[in-house]
């Protein structure tokens, strides 16, 4: 019985080509040239066709087990875990977890193809990518931060609906700083600023959408217009003081770099969530900042150029300042405001008693407390009964204020004191509030009074 020799078709061009040169038909060299190969080797090739016939040009490991092929017991325990705790991991995800967890170091292409041999796709569906023109990078650190809030079910069901807000350096890819917060709202963005103002310094520019929480949808009064300013949010008037560009994008893509992180995030930081079982947004926070250091390790990429542009604090500018809510209210005559439905009082200040008729600024701090202002000096602080500023929100924190009591008045005698009734004083005869205010007038009336009297006598 022959032995059946399977040939490529690589494999059967060389045949001809050794056969024709067997048959001194060509030359070696003629042959070297037709099959790409040195003449020694076609010679060596040669000498192992008559020796051996067919089966010398098939290649030597045909049939044979690869030396480096993943062994059986480990093939075994990756499609084990990739059907139980690690079914909703996509393949690069799912090798890095392989060899931090459990010590198998693989490649991605190998996860993917044992996954696929065995029916097991990838969780994550990608679309089909349109043709668009990429934005390149920014060159330095800390020109231009992407921001922007994911509303997603990050905690699967064990707790509320959150709302991560992050921020993104465009030439790094790095993630400064992001946080949980109950919702979208003006507070998480100043909290946001903040940390990555004490962590890295202050950018040159950040990159967000059209939300109200950055730029106010107010129209500008007439006086407004004449002085050529435009109605700003409370965080875009926080970025003008703090000499921040804002660049306000006019499509999801515009921002892709930080749309992606979120998709990144929704399938990563979800699992580590998982892993720590955190059903709250404290608990959340908590595994976030334990997340941002290895995720920022594995994601970062060096900038085009090495300088970086973050800023750091001005020194003039106190960070209480700067970092709170700011409201213009004027004072009514009994030295009181109104501020979203509360009165608050304003006690008499070093360098007036009464503050009536002027324009004061209410300020809401970021631990809760509420300050009234008047010319960049504070006259009072209400402390308010917050929890916390990563729960309460700002805008609300407000209704939890106590008004403040007066004074007490002095105290009153404990035995009643026979008071003498005051009589209605009469002005004097010559008082100036019965003096006529044209005399002659009132001198020809009484003239006229008289004479009719001494006619009817």
């Amino acid at each position: 019985m022959r032995e059946q020799v399977i040939l490529t078709v690589k494999e059967q061009q060389r045949l001809v080509v050794l056969t024709e040169m067997d048959a001194r038909r060509i030359t070696g060299q003629e042959a070297a040239q037709l099959m790409g190969l040195s003449l020694r080797h076609t010679r060596r090739l040669l000498a192992a066709y008559r020796q051996q016939g067919v089966a010398a040009v098939a290649h030597g490991n045909r049939g044979r087990a690869a030396a480096r092929r993943t062994p059986a017991a480990m093939r075994d325990q990756v499609l084990l875990l990739a059907r139980t705790i690690y079914l909703d991991y996509n393949d690069q995800h799912f090798s890095e977890e392989l060899a931090a967890q459990h010590g198998l170091v693989l490649s991605r292409s190998t996860v993917r193809r044992l996954r696929r041999e065995a029916g097991l796709g990838s969780p994550r569906h990608r679309r089909r990518p349109q043709h668009r023109s990429r934005r390149a990078r920014y060159p330095q650190a800390g020109m231009l931060l992407q921001v922007d809030g994911s509303n997603h079910d990050w905690l699967e069901g064990r707790g509320p609906r959150l709302t991560l807000l992050a921020a993104i350096d465009d030439a790094t890819n790095e993630v400064p700083y992001a946080l949980f917060r109950e919702q979208e709202d003006a507070a998480g963005y100043f909290l946001l600023l903040r940390q990555i103002a004490a962590s890295h310094g202050l950018p040159l520019a950040l990159y967000a959408d059209r939300h109200t929480i950055f730029q106010s949808p107010a129209a500008a009064t007439l006086a407004q217009q004449l002085r050529g300013e435009v109605p700003q949010s409370q965080f875009g008037r926080l970025l003008a003081e703090l000499s921040i560009q804002l660049i306000a994008a006019r499509s999801p893509q515009a921002k892709g770099r930080v749309e992606r992180l979120f998709g990144t995030l929704q399938d990563r930081l979800v699992k580590a969530l998982r892993q720590a079982n955190a059903s709250s947004d404290t608990e959340a926070n908590a595994v976030l900042l334990q997340f941002l250091p290895a995720f920022n390790a594995r994601f970062t990429v060096p900038a085009a150029q090495p300088d970086s542009q973050y800023r750091p604090w001005p020194a003039t500018l106190p960070a209480e300042d700067v970092l709170c809510f700011k409201h213009d209210r004027t004072v009514a005559n009994d030295n009181t405001i109104s501020f979203h439905g509360v009165t608050l009082h304003i006690p008499a200040g070093p360098d007036r008693i009464s503050y009536a008729k002027a324009r004061v600024q209410v300020r809401q701090y970021l631990d809760g407390r509420v300050g009234i202002c008047y010319h960049h000096q504070i006259l009072t602080i209400i402390q308010t009964q917050s929890v916390g500023p990563l729960r309460v929100g700002l805008l609300g924190a407000i209704h939890q204020v106590v008004e403040p009591a007066l004074p007490d008045p002095d105290p009153q005698p404990t035995e009643a004191v026979d008071k003498p009734s005051q009589q209605p004083r009469k002005p004097a005869a010559d008082h100036p509030w019965r003096r006529p205010l044209n005399p002659e007038r009132a001198a020809r009336q009484q003239h006229k009074g008289d004479i009719s009297i001494e006619q009817l006598g």
